[in-house]
């Protein structure tokens, strides 16, 4: 039976500081790094980076953020939540995260992703017309680099390859590669189809309804003969003492962050009811470490995934509150969803 991975995800959310202002981009990754030192001390497995070119974020550069950590932890696997394929190269991301493997003694992994986001396809001069084609292409050429054989292929969205070989290459012979689905049938079909390990983004709404998402990434693997790798999942959430502290802390940054890409996207404000709704039987995992793991265990069995991210950082919160919310993952919470699952 594969051990059950409990991680933490952040797109590098500038906290406030002490003063009650926002701190810079330069410290919100400094803090980062700090979460992850810790997290490795307390027991995480996985901590992921996700490449953001907006102003809330800090993070535009996983695998960088994710060196300065690996320099200062032992244990803790180190990835991006995502990489957005799409809009960069396939031959750097490989060496990049390759470069990152070594400095880590084997502990990086890459989730690849299309983007929910938009911002880096003008910023690095791509159309969003070619939205599909480019992660199509993207994906496919990746595919050929794991193997760390030299590479011979054409497209229509990079300079074509013939028998390139790509250095440095890792010193397991394997990157660990996963593919990041939001809920598209078509995503989670072509992630079955290359053999990777399938990571879905469930951000509202009841969890068990992603099942049939499971259900057809095992059954493509099967068809394409292809491996069926243990599925992951990542949801947002805020661990305090009490329920009380973690809504109190957790709601009004919520708010803010759910209103502000809802104005871009045509959604109605967030209203009070529908946060705690989310809280009681959705995805929000929000509350005391023991109502967290409980909820994160019912979610595990429901879906028979083998790992569970927990987004750790949305908005503004209060830098120490995210560092107490590390600590209580790691000592209170995932202790709780290993024996809670394995009982079940």
């Amino acid at each position: 039976m594969t051990t059950l991975q409990l991680g933490l995800d952040s797109f590098g959310d500038r906290p406030v500081g002490p003063d009650g202002e926002l701190v810079s981009h330069a410290a919100a990754i400094r803090q980062v790094v700090e979460e992850a030192v810790l997290a490795d001390q307390v027991g995480v497995d996985v901590i992921a980076l996700g490449e953001h070119h907006r102003p809330e974020y800090s993070v535009s550069s996983p695998e960088t953020v994710l060196a300065a950590i690996a320099a200062r932890t032992s244990r803790l696997r180190l990835g991006s939540g995502v990489t957005v394929l799409s809009s960069d190269d396939p031959v750097r991301v490989f060496q990049r995260f390759a470069t990152l493997d070594a400095i880590s003694e084997g502990r990086a992994e890459v989730i690849l992703g299309r983007g929910s986001f938009t911002e880096s396809f003008p910023l690095f001069g791509y159309d969003l017309a070619d939205y599909d084609v480019l992660f199509e292409e993207k994906i496919e050429l990746f595919s050929r680099l794991l193997t760390e054989q030299p590479v011979t292929w054409s497209g229509t969205t990079r300079p074509a390859l013939q028998d390139a070989d790509v250095f440095p290459k890792t010193e397991s012979g394997h990157l660990t590669t996963w593919v990041g689905v939001g809920g598209s049938p078509q995503s989670v079909v072509r992630t079955a189809q290359y053999g990777m390990p399938l990571m879905l983004a469930i951000i509202g709404g009841d969890p068990a309804r992603f099942a049939p998402y499971v259900d057809l990434y095992r059954r493509a693997a099967e068809q394409f003969g292809t491996t069926a790798h243990p599925v992951g999942m990542h949801s947002p959430g805020f661990v305090a003492d009490t329920d009380e502290e973690a809504v109190e802390v957790f709601w009004p940054h919520y708010r803010v962050q759910r209103d502000r890409i809802g104005a871009l996207r045509g959604w109605p404000s967030v209203r009070r009811e529908e946060f705690d709704a989310e809280v009681a039987g959705g995805s929000l995992y929000v509350g005391s470490p023991q109502n967290v793991a409980q909820k994160i265990a019912r979610a595990v069995t429901a879906l028979g995934v083998g790992r569970f991210d927990l987004i750790y950082t949305t908005g503004a919160q209060p830098a120490d509150a995210r560092m107490r919310n590390v600590e209580l993952y790691g000592t209170k919470v995932i202790p709780m969803v290993r024996d809670l699952v394995a009982a079940a």
